[in-house]
């Protein structure tokens, strides 16, 4: 009898491992694939569980990095806005045709190129720059829309003499613009690659997955465990270490000065940046790092993280809110740490204590790497950014 009641137990048990293994199966099968791999599940699986999240994140600038242009509204479409002049005789016209939507280039009145909006990138606080697929090729089109003149002008880098369609869009801006991207690399001779991109295989704009790690066992423990409130098997920002979450922060805002080692694509919380970027030591930074791009560096020369032990990117941003642009709510948290602060009479005098902390103390300065030109207009247009060197600045810096 005891032989049969043991028999009996270890079958119930194998039972009970069978029925609890085939649940967690049947859960994983009804996510959806992820081009990523067997270990992501994709953001609308996260979505089901964080529907606020989920849709304050759609209108957050990480997720709107970039997008194909059928999701996106183009900012201007008027036949007497649509026009940007290089000279008397060149210019590029934004045109809709039977296929979409071009910029379509023109010399004394001939059209001699035109290329479809495919993609754009960007959130459209500053501006969208757009760009075209030829085959597996992507490349960026030569006129951006500016959000500070609310018109097209030449896109950041391009020649100002003349229009330009050649200049190539590569995983490496895919990297932080978007959460993934399949690629082939070809060795074309001893010293350079070519490099064809799937577009059927992109993840546009900054997942969930991207930020938080492979979440596709996190989905199938808490579909099969409702009732269980504490995350498993996904990264916590708070369970991470201050260098940890930089940098998390630092994949995609240490500056364009650093050296890929390997494709931060691969990247997850928790990671050593270290092992992805090498530092340019010529050109990183400096003393003056660029205001474009580069704001953990900016941050970590500021006196307010030197002389903390705690502050990081996410004492003052939640990735997961729609704020951008609300200098009260940022204020407030710079309040939250100096209470007693006090502004002396001449300083108030001046009028330099605005209505909030930012401006003054993380004003908007012209990128040294990024200017755009407008049509008939010589000179080149300061493109602003707000500096994350928090400090005190003259008070005509705002």
């Amino acid at each position: 009898m005891k032989g049969i009641k043991r028999i009996l137990v270890i079958l119930g048990a194998m039972a009970a491992v069978i029925i609890i293994l085939s649940r967690c199966m049947n859960a994983g099968n009804d996510l959806p694939k992820d081009i990523r791999g067997e270990a992501y599940t994709g953001a609308a699986t996260c979505i089901k569980c964080h529907k606020e999240i989920g849709q304050s994140f759609t209108h957050n600038a990480h997720g709107l990095t970039s997008k194909p242009i059928a999701n996106h509204q183009l900012p201007v479409f008027k036949s007497d806005s649509n026009v940007f002049s290089y000279d008397a005789h060149q210019k590029v016209v934004i045109e809709k045709r039977a296929e979409g939507i071009f910029q379509v280039a023109y010399v004394d009145g001939k059209d001699v190129r035109a290329q479809k909006f495919d993609m754009v990138f960007g959130s459209g606080e500053k501006a969208y720059t757009y760009a075209y697929w030829k085959g597996k090729k992507l490349y960026e089109l030569p006129l951006s829309y500016f959000s500070a003149i609310r018109n097209w002008a030449i896109s950041p880098g391009f020649p100002k003499q003349t229009f330009y369609y050649d200049r190539p869009i590569g995983s490496r801006c895919l990297e932080c613009h978007a959460s993934y991207v399949e690629k082939k690399v070809t060795q074309t001779s001893g010293v350079s690659t070519d490099e064809e991109l799937e577009r059927g295989a992109l993840l546009y704009g900054i997942d969930c997955e991207r930020c938080h790690g492979p979440g596709r066992q996190h989905a199938v423990f808490h579909l099969e465990n409702p009732g269980e409130k504490t995350a498993k098997f996904i990264t916590i920002y708070k369970t991470l270490s201050r260098k940890q979450k930089m940098d998390a922060c630092g994949v995609c805002h240490s500056g364009n000065a650093l050296v890929a080692q390997k494709s931060v694509f691969g990247f997850q919380p928790g990671d050593n940046l270290d092992d992805y970027y090498a530092q340019d030591f010529a050109g990183f930074g400096g003393a003056d790092p660029d205001v474009h791009g580069n704001q953990t560096e900016m941050l970590k020369g500021s006196n307010c993280y030197r002389k903390s032990e705690t502050m990081t990117c996410q004492s003052c941003h939640n990735t997961h809110e729609n704020i951008k642009g609300n200098l009260k709510i940022y204020s407030q948290r710079c309040i939250s740490c100096h209470q007693h602060s006090q502004h002396s009479e001449a300083t108030l005098a001046k009028g330099a204590l605005s209505t909030n902390c930012i401006d003054c103390h993380m004003p908007k300065i012209a990128s040294k790497l990024i200017t755009f030109q407008q049509a008939g207009k010589a000179d080149l247009s300061a493109y602003l950014l707000r500096s994350h060197h928090i400090g005190i600045y003259p008070v005509n810096s705002k």
